[in-house]
């Protein structure tokens, strides 16, 4: 009797340790603005079953909703320039694109104008370094710092996008001469979430609405009936106000 319970519970220790480490593998780490004297918050992000190679952006707003300042956004729109834009002798290369069904929320709520009279970054008028990255490919923490120390109530944002994510509403000849739309396929979701400094409690991230499916405006459609997979490239994220 004794063996067969040493025996079990050496399994039940070896899963254990097997789960504990499979997590390890798949949930990454990431920080930005570091080198900033703010308030540091902390997001989970977990991915959900349609999630597959995903841009997204994550911003601090006012209670209000207004803008204050980016905290994350994928290098490729935050640059303006995607790994896999030009095809040249047979392989694909770096090139400059602009991709204003991305994310147009963000792009609209943010404002910065550049060379070409858009709110797209360009390489010429890039995010800066420390709030860009590598889109993360399982789900993961990030640990951003703001410029400014917080006080008071504010609304931290998400949008993100999914190419190729087409269902039967969101199809692929929906508007066929809108070769926007076709970069979109179902239009980027928004999501946001209510902090208050006085308050260290996790808070979770809902959905919104949805961007303008080619990127025309910075408008938001809080009818979501349409949307099918794409309410599921997300699990759950939340952020937490570290004291």
């Amino acid at each position: 009797m004794k063996i067969r319970t040493i025996i079990f519970t050496l399994i039940l220790l070896s899963v254990t340790i097997a789960a504990k480490k499979v997590k390890k593998e798949t949930f990454s780490q990431e920080k930005y603005g570091i080198e900033n004297k703010g308030t540091t918050l902390k997001i989970w992000f977990e991915k959900g079953t349609e999630h597959n190679h995903p841009l997204f952006a994550f911003w601090l707003a006012d209670e209000k909703g207004n803008y204050i300042q980016t905290l994350y956004v994928a290098k490729s729109i935050g640059k303006g320039v995607f790994e896999h834009e030009n095809r040249n002798n047979g392989s694909w290369l770096p090139g400059e694109i602009q991709r204003p069904a991305a994310l147009p929320y963000w792009t609209f709520q943010r404002s910065i104008l550049n060379e070409r009279g858009t709110y797209l970054p360009t390489p010429s008028k890039p995010i800066a370094d420390a709030y860009t990255g590598a889109t993360p490919q399982n789900s993961f923490e990030l640990t951003v710092t703001t410029e400014q120390p917080l006080n008071g109530k504010y609304k931290i944002y998400m949008e993100i996008n999914q190419s190729w994510d087409w269902n039967e509403y969101w199809y692929n000849n929906k508007y066929p001469n809108d070769k926007e739309y076709k970069t979109s396929c179902q239009p980027a979701l928004i999501y946001s979430a209510n902090i208050d400094t006085e308050s260290s409690y996790p808070m979770i991230f809902k959905p919104i609405g949805h961007s303008h499916y080619a990127g025309t405006d910075g408008s938001i459609d809080t009818d979501l009936t349409t949307i099918t997979t794409a309410l599921k490239i997300v699990k759950k994220v939340t952020v937490q106000i570290q004291k």
